[in-house]
């Protein structure tokens, strides 16, 4: 894993400052501690900071081509670049290093664009080559890497693994746009392509960008998306042994590697199966790293030390402290952009744990997106029917205002919790699910920004996002459908930007085969009743672990990896959370109705509601323009 930066003059073969390109990469010395280096050439700037994974003699970057005109920095892993060299030398390439890194230059020259297509991994990369004065800059299929770009008023094309990158270049422009501000307090991250700066964007998931010196300038292109080709089944006990397969296949390219390696290991469904595929496939114990709480509300320790005892793990663990805030002022330099996931704090700790013992963890993620495993899963198919039997210029009106007469009942099992489902009921379906899925509501956000702030938005919602994606979704199930757009929003915005920040924060590699596009692509064409059967979620996936894993393990609640925020606000941050939401900086942005954020301080420290949500969205956002953007004083924790 590592970092990358450059920068490209589009208008003319300019000179190139090798000191404000150094800056720019050594803001990200924690992706790639083990090395750094600079390319410079006329009106091309490249920049790399190594975690060497593989090769680790040889492999530097920037890599070249034979005859130096093709240059690479690139960020990930690319699984089968065993199987392309051999392709490769037969069309003529010479190789010099054993690194996967190489493949990409001559896979570019060999293939151009659709070079990408053949790779199977991890990966952001930037590529010139000189003769065709072209920067070719590519994103993997998930979005497990990440890419920022920008083009500047001078003509310079700018990226980088993290915007801190593109923060150090002066250039940069730090207007914050209006449409990001309310899309982070409707998801708790900004969704790609955009950032929460006007000029500043993301390369989204399965894109490629082509620039050639001294043409217009150019789009972003898609390469993949998720396939949802219908699989034929001929029986579930055959799917169970392909996925099996398939879930080995992907578990062994990730175990490649000429450093430690290990898994994290949660006591949930998807870590313990990987763990479980690895312990299949490796001649030594698997290295496990688990994070406990002192809080059982919270603690699935004794779930993780099943598996690591079924298959003898080196099993490493270390218990956070319920009032474990101590990380809550670091956040928001992690994240740069506003990110309002609370898991980020014990994410933040396992990739610590970790990296005392492993340089490189397979992780779990992307099992619920792709296995229907969210619970909120069944009560959109529940919602779903509902929404089905009656056209919506019924129900629109109908449970519209049940919505609005229905109490609010926070406290009561989802069940009883009418007003949300009522409010769900009166929407179409993608209105339905982002009801479910928003973290403040439409009438929250509506409160929570100033009369100014919402003209500035004329009109725009957070809703958008899912229906720019649900219009060219390629299937028409509608539980595929938002699994769709949970892989295009959630997956990328919210879960593997928490791993890869909070990872790359130490230096640890972390490797996802449960994200590996062949596997699921399969998995998509699937028949939705062997992911979601009933009300159980990921049915195909347990009962193919059920000769692998507890019981327990496979089919207890769900916990998450979630902190006490709601108790935090009312005890030990009560302070710092009222200071900080009432304080002058975040008035002075013009952005919030100060009433509302009075009322929402006050009632959650009375107990009569729970608005930790809320509050800590503020919170990190205030933490962003205090150590991103340097308005006034950081936030201190108080204790």
């Amino acid at each position: 894993m590592c970092g990358i930066t450059g920068i490209f003059d589009t208008r003319n073969a300019g000179d190139i400052s090798r000191a404000l390109l150094d800056r720019m990469n050594e803001t990200q010395f924690h992706r790639g501690p083990d090395e750094g280096g600079l390319h410079i050439e006329p009106g091309v700037g490249l920049g790399h900071r190594r975690l060497s994974i593989i090769d680790l003699s040889t492999g530097q970057q920037p890599l070249f081509n034979e005859d130096g005109s093709v240059v690479v920095v690139f960020n990930g892993e690319i699984y089968n670049f065993q199987e392309l060299v051999p392709e490769l030398e037969k069309l003529g390439h010479v190789f010099r290093t054993h690194s996967d890194t190489e493949v990409i230059v001559h896979a570019w020259e060999a293939w151009g664009e659709a070079c990408v297509e053949r790779f199977r991994g991890m990966f952001a990369f930037a590529l010139w080559d000189r003769n065709r004065q072209t920067l070719f800059v590519v994103r993997d299929r998930f979005g497990v890497k990440p890419l920022y770009y920008a083009f500047l008023d001078s003509g310079e094309f700018i990226f980088g693994s993290e915007l801190k990158s593109l923060m150090a270049h002066p250039g940069t422009a730090r207007d914050i746009d209006p449409l990001a501000v309310e899309e982070y307090f409707a998801y708790g991250y900004v969704p790609e392509p955009r950032t929460i700066f006007k000029r500043v964007n993301k390369l989204p998931p399965g894109f490629t960008l082509t620039l050639k010196r001294g043409e217009a300038r150019a789009l972003p292109k898609q390469y993949w998306d998720m396939p949802f080709s219908p699989v034929a089944v001929t029986s579930e006990a055959d799917a169970e042994a392909e996925l099996v397969d398939r879930l080995k296949e992907s578990i062994r390219l990730r175990m490649i590697a000429d450093v430690p390696l290990g898994a994290f290991l949660s006591g949930g469904v998807d870590s313990s199966a990987v763990v479980a595929m690895m312990a299949t496939q490796s001649k030594t114990p698997v290295n496990t790293c688990s994070i406990g709480f002192d809080d059982p509300a919270f603690n699935e320790i004794e779930f993780a030390q099943q598996v690591a005892d079924r298959y003898h793990t080196a099993h490493h663990v270390e218990t956070v402290a319920a009032d474990d805030f101590s990380l809550v002022g670091k956040l928001a330099n992690v994240y740069d952009e506003p990110y309002a996931d609370s898991s980020a704090l014990p994410t933040y700790r396992v990739c610590e744990l970790a990296r005392k013992h492993v340089k490189v963890a397979l992780s779990g993620d992307g099992g619920d997106e792709h296995f229907a495993g969210y619970r909120r899963y069944r009560w959109f198919r529940y919602e779903e029917r509902m929404r089905a039997a009656l056209p919506l210029a019924l129900r629109r009106p109908l449970f519209g205002t049940l919505g609005r007469l229905y109490p609010k009942a926070d406290w009561a099992p989802k069940v009883l919790r009418a007003k949300t489902t009522f409010e769900a009921l009166a929407r179409d379906t993608v209105e339905g699910y982002f009801h479910g899925v928003s973290l403040l509501s439409d009438a929250q956000r509506k409160q929570l920004f100033s009369p100014a702030f919402k003209r500035e938005l004329q009109g725009y919602e957070a809703v958008e996002v899912l229906r720019r994606h649900a219009a060219v979704a390629p299937t028409d199930d509608p539980l595929s459908l938002v699994q769709y757009l949970d892989m295009k929003t959630y997956l990328v915005g919210d879960i593997l930007t928490k791993v890869d920040r909070a990872s790359m924060a130490h230096a640890l590699e972390v490797r996802e085969p449960l994200l590996d596009h062949e596997l699921m692509g399969w998995v998509s064409g699937l028949p939705t009743d062997l992911k979601l059967k009933g009300t159980e979620g990921k049915y195909i996936f347990k009962k193919s672990m059920e000769p692998y894993l507890p019981h327990d393990v496979l089919y207890r609640k769900k916990m998450g990896f979630s902190v006490p925020l709601a108790a935090w606000f009312r005890g030990p941050l009560s302070v710092t959370i009222k200071s900080v939401v009432l304080g002058e900086r975040l008035a002075s942005t013009g952005l919030f109705n100060q009433a509302y954020l009075r009322d929402v301080v006050e009632a959650h420290q009375s107990g009569r509601r729970d608005y930790s949500v809320i509050l800590w969205t503020v919170l990190m956002f205030d933490a962003f323009l205090a150590q991103v953007l340097g308005i006034a004083e950081p936030v201190k924790v108080a204790a």
